[in-house]
């Protein structure tokens, strides 16, 4: 896939990631460039986290509606199937449950949750209002997703459910692609971590990885690897840390089988922030 040295629609990337078959991602200095036409594309959807709907004494409503209004704007614009909000919904108090559902539902394309440590709900309330239980597994245009749960009711840090995971991971080892959200990454890389090694054994194993996605650390936008496997983080939605600024990511895979991945500073017009991937 070339890169060309253009701008489009106003979008800057700092940053480039070029790979080969694999999950590893070699760094790429590269200047403004144009997307690959949107109808090149098989699949393309987002992944934002962090919005902690109702935290005390931030902007959180405001923070919302920018983001709904962002990824509204990428459905009308280059087409999104659907998007992710990997962790911490709203923060701590059950009672913004129903409050932040009501705001997602303004989202002009499907959406899947993945449940954060601020997500404060049992299991079968978090599946009765999401209608998603917290370990899930789906499939679009033969590609596979699995949405995997790394805390409990309490706000504990915990790894997933190794059975269940393992079980679908086999169930998926003939898809072209996989790609795995879990709120919290399974390293002690980030103050946030926390050690799976039962978990990323079974990643490093699994061919058709693509890569994993994590919320959580607010200040973190870019993409780790262990055992050449990626972990990419997305800035936040809102809270009281992080970023200085609110961002999402975008993965679009293309017709030919070659992944883009890129990160979007959201709140400077829009721009390519950094991280991207050919592969």
């Amino acid at each position: 896939m070339s890169i060309s040295r253009r701008k489009f629609l106003n979008l800057t990337v700092k940053t480039v990631f070029i790979a080969g078959a694999g999950s590893l991602w070699d760094p790429v200095t590269a200047g403004d460039f144009l997307l690959p036409s949107k109808n090149k594309i098989a699949l393309r959807f987002a992944i934002a986290s962090d919005g902690h709907y109702g935290q005390d004494k931030t902007d959180f409503d405001l923070h919302h509606d920018n983001m709904l209004n962002w990824l509204n704007a990428e459905k009308k614009s280059r087409g999104l199937d659907f998007s992710v909000i990997n962790g911490d919904l709203f923060h701590n108090d059950p009672k913004f449950l129903p409050q932040v559902k009501s705001k997602w539902d303004r989202l002009t394309m499907p959406y899947y949750v993945s449940r954060g440590n601020h997500d404060r709900v049992s299991d079968e309330e978090w599946n009765r209002v999401w209608n998603i239980p917290v370990h899930h597994s789906f499939e679009k245009n033969g590609i596979a997703f699995l949405i995997l749960n790394t805390a409990n009711e309490q706000g504990d840090y915990i790894c997933p459910n190794l059975e269940w995971t393992k079980q679908k991971l086999n169930e998926v080892a003939d898809k072209k692609h996989l790609f795995i959200f879990m709120h919290i990454t399974p390293f002690k890389w980030t103050k946030g971590g926390i050690e799976c090694p039962d978990l990323t054994t079974m990643f490093a194993k699994q061919k058709n990885l693509r890569a994993i996605f994590h919320g959580h650390d607010h200040d973190q936008d870019g993409v780790k690897t262990s055992d050449e496997k990626s972990y990419f983080f997305d800035s936040h939605i809102a809270g009281d840390w992080g970023t200085e600024y609110r961002g999402y990511r975008i993965v679009e895979v293309m017709k030919d089988g070659k992944i883009l991945i890129y990160q979007m500073d959201a709140s400077h017009s829009n721009k390519i922030n950094s991280n991207s991937i050919f592969s």
